[in-house]
């Protein structure tokens, strides 16, 4: 009786650790013009489960007038 109970609250705290939202870093270099309709960008993004990073990246293109 004990194992089992001891088992249900060890399920019960995994799956609230599993509900909880993980930290996630949202890193974002936007150095195009601001005139600039279509930057260039790169976007991605990695979940690894325990942390997320998602960084965001955006240029003008150099012009030839």
């Amino acid at each position: 009786m004990r194992n089992r109970r001891i088992g249900l609250v060890i399920i019960a705290a995994a799956l609230l650790i599993a509900a909880v939202r993980h930290p996630s870093a949202d890193i974002r270099i936007i150095t195009h013009d601001v005139s600039d309709r279509t930057p260039h960008r790169i976007q991605a993004a990695i979940d690894l489960g325990l942390f997320a990073v998602s960084v965001l990246i955006t240029w003008t293109a150099k012009r030839f007038a």
